[in-house]
């Protein structure tokens, strides 16, 4: 049985922005019709070649499908996408949405039909054999099994930005959630959302399969760019989550250790670039917080990092609690801590997640991308929030300034001064006594 890859947006919307259309047009000899275009073998080749960018959804491609709709060898599931196979016969298909839009309509048999977008549609599907509708069904998880895939190299910010979007979907659809994620967040995961079950491995006999990743293109994965999106919302736009959830409760499961008053601080995140790149700045806010008879915990995974000409090291003046903690080991300790510094990072997702106040130092993020915090330090003065800018990529590298003087001053130029006084702002405004003042 052959495969075919249909599309619901227009194909040579994803083609612009990777191949030039007009070759296939001139090899074809005429302007072709959608169908025509989406039938040439070359464009299927290329959207397989796309598809194989993650594995999970590349085996979906020859998978069994065991939903049944009661027409023998007609059967249809929506994991990686929508999947419906079509036996041999004088068969004709319209899919299309709840709206009305219509993807694909036409004569077909003896093939496999795989959408090229894997995320949520109101997908509705009519089957019609010798000219008489047969079968129809609409997208309803409602009461079924369904599959969330997260990258096994999920990074921890993501994921807690995306679990709420995933209980919410649990909840709203009424329907049983299986997650599989790295074996590192099954512990924060399962205390967070404990209705939601894990598993270890894939199985395509769910209804839908939705695999959820911040990849920085939407193609086919997801419907909004995700730099043009916060990443609490990002889980929302690809499970068909519209409204923001709620954040959850986070009960300790460990007591205080320390009896003095401490502050965490996190200076590493997943690259240089993307740290506080002040010349010893996080030393002067080190200082500053012993000053006011706080002790200071470094609680990053290690204590040196190093990208290119950029390295990061912990602030000497600080305490060393770096190292090979578990999730919930820092979810604890931050749970107990005064409040929390650091950037945009998982450690500050983290921190936001067990109600510890966050003052999150970085520019090359607009506010919105991350959670909010009132204590958000960013010089806006300067070249900044390129990372929401999809015309570049700041994953390779400062993308407007790179090798110049002004490389990085998203990054570079956010003072200690502001810094202290979003410390200060913090203090008053949630009532905390600098153990100085006792």
């Amino acid at each position: 049985m052959r495969k075919l890859i249909f599309c619901a947006r227009d194909l040579r919307d994803y083609l612009k922005e990777k191949m030039d259309v007009s070759k296939f047009e001139k090899v074809r000899g005429f302007k072709p019709t959608l169908p025509e275009f989406t039938d040439a073998p070359a464009i299927q080749n290329f959207l397989f070649g796309l598809m194989k960018i993650y594995p999970h959804c590349e085996r979906s491609y020859d998978a069994p499908i065991y939903g049944e709709t009661g027409i023998e060898g007609l059967c249809l599931d929506f994991n990686c996408g929508l999947r419906l196979e079509i036996p041999q016969g004088n068969f004709h298909v319209r899919i299309g949405d709840d709206n009305g839009q219509i993807f694909f309509d036409r004569d077909i048999s003896d093939v496999r039909l795989i959408s090229f977008e894997k995320y949520f549609i109101r997908w509705k599907i009519e089957v019609a054999l010798d000219g008489e509708k047969i079968f129809e069904h609409v997208f309803n998880p409602e009461g079924y099994s369904v599959l969330i895939i997260l990258r096994q190299r999920a990074p921890l910010g993501d994921t807690l930005a995306m679990l709420p979007a995933i209980e919410e979907f649990r909840r709203h659809f009424k329907c049983e959630v299986s997650i599989l994620l790295p074996e590192y967040l099954k512990e924060i995961t399962a205390h967070l959302h404990p209705e939601i079950k894990h598993v270890d491995k894939i199985s395509f006999e769910n209804y839908a399969t939705f695999y959820l990743s911040a990849i920085m293109s939407p193609l086919p994965y997801l419907p909004v760019d995700p730099r043009n999106n916060s990443l609490e919302r990002m889980a929302g736009s690809i499970i068909g989550i519209k409204n923001l959830p709620a954040k959850p409760i986070f009960k300790p499961t460990a007591p205080r250790i320390f009896s003095e008053p401490y502050v965490c601080i996190g200076v590493q995140t997943s690259t240089p670039t993307k740290c506080w790149l002040y010349l010893g700045g996080w030393e002067i806010v080190v200082d500053y917080l012993k000053s006011l008879g706080y002790r200071v915990f470094c609680i990053d995974k290690k204590k040196f990092q190093r990208e290119g000409k950029y390295s990061v090291e912990m602030p000497a003046n600080a305490e060393d609690f770096t190292g090979d903690f578990s999730i919930m080991e820092r979810a604890n300790m931050l749970y107990h801590a005064e409040f929390f510094i650091g950037l945009s990072s998982g450690l500050a997702w983290l921190a936001e997640v067990v109600n510890c106040p966050v003052v999150m130092i970085g520019g090359f993020t607009y506010d919105w991308h991350e959670f909010y915090t009132p204590y958000r330090v960013a010089n806006r003065l300067v070249c900044n929030g390129c990372f929401n800018d999809i015309r570049v990529s700041f994953m390779i590298g400062c993308p407007y300034h790179k090798g110049t003087a002004r490389e990085l001053e998203c990054q570079k130029k956010i003072y200690p001064q502001a810094v202290l006084d979003a410390i200060n702002r913090l203090i008053v405004e949630k009532n905390l006594t600098p153990p100085i003042f006792n």
